[in-house]
């Protein structure tokens, strides 16, 4: 069994304000073309969070990719209860959907937030349950992510623990292979 944490930036880290946005067409590309090659690599479970940015849509991409690949489980473990809570409907309507259409979720913490110490739990939890990660993240841009980056990075000293960035460049060769499909007619809706 192989288990993926996939995580990264928050959506308005990447100018990202809506479903129809030509970047986040371009990210799934990116994220459906990595995880395709992690499933066909051995990986079973994506493990994400609930996060508006990269983690929702990594969940909606592993439940796409569910489709093709009956064999992925995807999960959304949750830093703490009631998350999401403090959001605008629509994003509280969003978070829902999803999990009820994950396989499995779950919070880390079942207290509301009451302090950081439940976000570091959550940290220690994730690297601790899966066997590698994989962050939508340029350390030459930091942001949300560096939490999760620096953890990582200082977890892997001691342990096995793969981790893989999807960095802009990484982006920036999808979107130009992603025009590239689009000029030749490929469409991907």
């Amino acid at each position: 069994m192989s288990r993926l944490w996939l995580s990264g930036y928050r959506s308005y880290e990447l100018n990202v304000f809506g479903d129809q946005d030509d970047k986040l067409k371009v990210i799934k590309f990116a994220l459906t073309n990595y995880l395709k090659t992690q499933i066909e690599d051995g990986m079973d479970w994506l493990i994400t969070g609930g996060q508006l940015g990269i983690e929702q849509w990594a969940a909606e991409v592993g439940l796409e990719l569910k489709q093709t690949y009956p064999e992925l489980k995807v999960a959304m473990m949750l830093p703490y209860g009631e998350f999401g809570g403090r959001w605008n409907e629509n994003n509280q309507a969003k978070l829902q959907t999803l999990l009820a259409r994950v396989d499995f979720h779950a919070p880390v913490s079942k207290q509301p937030y009451e302090n950081p110490q439940q976000l570091k739990n959550y940290q220690e939890f994730m690297v601790t349950h899966t066997d590698a990660a994989t962050l939508v993240y340029d350390p030459d841009n930091p942001g949300k992510p560096s939490y999760d980056y620096d953890l990582i990075k200082t977890f892997s000293e001691n342990h096995p623990y793969p981790l893989t960035l999807i960095d802009f460049d990484w982006l920036q060769e999808s979107a130009n292979e992603y025009a590239e499909k689009q000029n030749n007619g490929f469409n991907f809706e």
